[in-house]
């Protein structure tokens, strides 16, 4: 009986030891160790790649938030935000009840067949045409599409061009300059041949904004 006891105390110190060290170990000394390389070797990317406008971060250049103008009412849960003209637009974002909440990442979960999706895309087409006075034909897929995670930070060359004159006469600026802006913020596929072209559209509205003075 005491040699039966003796080994399960045995058995339940060497157990305590070892949680106690592989606690230690990689509830402590390994987080801090990734966490100091990351600081070393990668700060911006640790940091959530923040973009600083004099030294204040306006956001992140790996997630898309709205340009939109501010609710007369706020606390009016039925008013709809409106896109200010002033700035280049994102895609659709469908994470959380406004779009880019962060806490709430995901895709509408609608099927390409869905009516509610049709009919939604078909809206947006109209509204992106009307508010860019371009033709419904000349809007990309990605003006009327909300992309996987609803974070999207980046649009389509494309997109970024229709809303170039939109914003040159919304600021009373040169479109030729604007246009040339879209152009040199145009990020080519990665590697040469991956993905798509794009523009990173916090970028763009930040030049926008130093362009206009």
């Amino acid at each position: 009986m005491n040699n039966s006891f003796r080994n399960s105390a045995r058995l339940a110190w060497a157990a305590l030891r070892a949680l106690l060290v592989l606690t230690v170990v990689t509830g402590v000394i390994y987080p801090l160790a990734v966490w100091g390389v990351a600081q070393a070797a990668f700060n911006d990317k640790a940091n959530g790649s923040q973009v600083k406008v004099d030294g204040k971060a306006v956001g992140s250049s790996l997630l898309g938030q709205n340009f939109n103008l501010p609710k007369k009412n706020p606390n009016d849960p039925k008013e709809t935000a409106q896109p200010d003209p002033k700035w280049f637009q994102p895609r659709p974002s469908a994470a959380g009840t406004d779009g880019y909440d962060t806490t709430a990442s995901g895709a509408s979960n609608l099927g390409p067949t869905n009516p509610q999706l049709v009919q939604t895309v078909n809206d947006r087409r109209k509204q992106v045409a009307e508010f860019n006075g371009v033709s419904p034909s000349a809007v990309p897929v990605d003006a009327v599409t909300a992309s996987g995670s609803g974070l999207d930070p980046d649009i389509s060359p494309e997109y970024a061009k229709i809303q170039a004159n939109r914003v040159a006469k919304a600021r009373h600026l040169d479109p030729a300059k604007v246009a040339q802006l879209v152009a040199d913020h145009t990020d080519g596929r990665q590697l040469g041949f991956l993905g798509q072209p794009t523009v990173n559209v916090l970028q763009l509205n930040i030049a926008l904004q130093q362009l206009a003075g």
